[in-house]
């Protein structure tokens, strides 16, 4: 995560954000079960609103500085693991869900985006369901420039002035997104039977699939 990504994420507006609307998007109508795993929590503001569950917690973070952060500041019913996705420390078929936010456009490329969906499928149990809520590029360059003009009008309206949509364009640039049909195709080749797109608002998706 670059700096420009950090001070958003750590800020009090994307707590609330998580909490009225990308949690609400990701999880409405899915049945989480006992035992979930969240990858990638960073500053944790999806963990802080998931921990109010029943059940288990366990996230996974490859930053050690960030699992430090998460350890001072979530509550002690949250095990935090410091470990790569693409190489997870657990045992195969451990969770009954497993669920990323916002995350999956941070793995720096294609093949290592692959790797992370079929680990996933490797340590959730029969029937486990795994949650994707990610930024997506379009199926093509004709929609990745339709949804970045759609974008810049939206933080325009809202007020964003050219410095502040530079900074905007400054974090993107980092970004790996992957298309939803190219993300559809790396879970059913890591193995899930289910699969499909939920919800998709331009450059925003979410994907369900189930073991």
């Amino acid at each position: 995560m670059n700096r420009a990504h950090s001070v958003v994420c750590s800020s009090g507006l994307w707590a609330r954000s998580v909490e009225r609307k990308l949690l609400p998007w990701g999880l409405g109508g899915v049945d989480l079960g006992e035992d979930v795993l969240e990858i990638g929590p960073g500053f944790g503001a999806t963990t802080r609103v998931l921990a109010r569950r029943s059940g288990s917690l366990t996230v996974l973070e490859l930053s050690e500085s960030y699992c430090e952060r998460l350890r001072r500041t979530l509550e002690d019913n949250v095990e935090i693991v410091q470990a790569d996705a693409t190489a997870m420390p657990f045992a195969d078929g451990r969770f009954s869900a497993v669920v990323c936010f916002t995350m999956l456009h941070h793995v720096p490329s294609p093949a290592l985006q692959d790797r992370l969906f079929a680990e996933v499928f490797r340590v959730l149990r029969a029937g486990g369901v795994f949650v994707n809520a990610e930024q997506v590029s379009g199926a093509s360059a004709l929609f990745d420039q339709f949804n970045a003009s759609w974008h810049e009008a939206g933080a325009r309206q809202a007020g964003s002035d050219d410095a502040e949509w530079g900074g905007a364009l400054e974090r993107m640039a980092h970004d790996r997104c992957a298309p939803v049909e190219r993300q559809l195709s790396w879970l059913e080749q890591a193995g899930f039977a289910d699969a499909d797109c939920v919800f998709k608002d331009h450059r925003f998706a979410v994907l369900v699939a189930k073991r």
